[in-house]
């Protein structure tokens, strides 16, 4: 049956002003010595110590319940907070799978053990987590998932590899996707979610991918005969897909599809100010216009995750509109001002447009590819 986008009108409510004014009055204090190409790493950038400020504040694990650590308040508060972060360009690295998508998932699909042992070490910002999906040659086709966890006495032994692992060299767990069985009439079926812990299992090898910019936020995660406990699977066995399709609501239609790129923005300004008059006005107000566009839906996303919906087709949709605008802004920051990307040198605006200028061709690939996401929006659409 064909599904048409729901994007409704939705608004911040009054009362997170001055939850926004608190955020911004701390990242003023805690940022105001760190250079802008540093800020320019945002959610990619890890810094530990910021992240257990942030728990200390109340900022991680917003939404969650007062048992497991969290806080209990809206969505839309959350949305506000990471908004400020993003903005200012904080360095959220180390807690943000955990906050954003691992967390939510244990609730929904964890047992009680699994969420009193480590939820609420998340929203202290003491405990990392990684997401194990992608595979060497299935792109972000979860469904050709091929790394296998076959039972055994008391678990599951785990062999394969899992490819373009963010923060997996930093993380204490991973949310894996595994195949714990075969059925070639239907490949969504006989996959498995799994906690692992990174920092005590053997058969574990962690090996870096560095990008352009020369940073390894990227990992190759190899299994060989890693045993993991019975008590370490997540939801039903074979109740995989279903699980991970609901958590990638999560991952695709925060702000962090369109404001990962804002600090260059910023930049961009500051600099035709300094030349004067009114060049780069029109261009400036073409991404603004589609920056607050993007924000409105997005916004939208929020509004329905607040009401326990499962927008998956609209979180498609913003992430892959994000990515465009995002992977836009370095070229036309370049057309724009004739100014060269520098690396390691050079003026603010030099070196944030050469950092991005690196890095947003991931961009597209972090949480699904723009043909899985353009597959996903056509099969929502009813068109295949």
């Amino acid at each position: 049956m064909m599904q048409a986008f729901r994007f409704d009108l939705c608004e911040l409510p009054d009362e997170t002003r001055g939850l926004r004014a608190d955020v911004r009055a701390f990242l003023a204090e805690e940022l105001a010595k760190v250079p802008a190409v540093t800020r320019a790493q945002t959610w990619s950038g890890s810094d530990p110590e910021f992240s257990r400020k942030m728990g200390a504040k109340g900022w991680i694990a917003m939404t969650w319940p007062k048992k497991y650590g969290g806080h209990e308040k809206s969505a839309f508060d959350r949305y506000v907070v990471l908004e400020e972060l993003l903005a200012a360009g904080a360095p959220v690295g180390a807690h943000w799978i955990g906050d954003r998508q691992s967390g939510p998932l244990l609730m929904r699909f964890g047992t009680e053990e699994q969420r009193q042992k480590i939820l609420p070490r998340v929203a202290k910002g003491e405990c990392y987590f990684c997401i194990g999906m992608s595979e060497p040659d299935s792109g972000s086709d979860l469904a050709a998932t091929r790394t296998r966890a076959d039972k055994v006495d008391g678990g599951y032994k785990v062999n394969g590899t899992k490819l373009w692992t963010s923060g997996a060299h930093t993380a204490h767990y991973m949310i894996g996707l595994f195949r714990t069985h075969l059925d070639p009439q239907n490949k969504h079926a006989g996959l498995t979610q799994f906690l692992v812990d990174l920092k005590t299992t053997g058969g574990i090898t962690i090996r870096p991918i560095r990008d352009l910019a020369g940073k390894a936020h990227f990992n190759e995660v190899v299994f060989q005969d890693a045993f993991v406990p019975d008590d370490m699977l997540v939801g039903t066995e074979g109740g995989g897909w279903n699980q991970v399709t609901a958590e990638l609501a999560f991952e695709r239609s925060g702000p962090e599809r369109y404001l990962s790129s804002f600090i260059l923005m910023v930049e961009m300004i500051r600099e035709l100010e300094k030349r004067g008059g009114a060049e780069g006005a029109r261009e400036i107000g073409r991404l603004v216009a589609h920056l607050v566009t993007l924000r409105q839906m997005s916004l939208s996303v929020a509004g329905m995750l607040d009401k326990g919906e499962n927008p998956a087709l609209e979180a498609s949709v913003v992430k892959d509109l994000g990515a465009i605008f995002e992977q836009d802004m370095p070229v036309r920051a370049h057309e724009l001002l004739g100014i060269e990307p520098t690396v390691g040198a050079g003026s603010d605006y030099e070196q944030v447009l050469g950092y991005l200028t690196q890095t947003t061709p991931s961009f597209s690939l972090r949480g699904g590819t723009r043909e899985i996401l353009r597959g996903i929006i056509a099969r929502g659409l009813g068109l295949r």
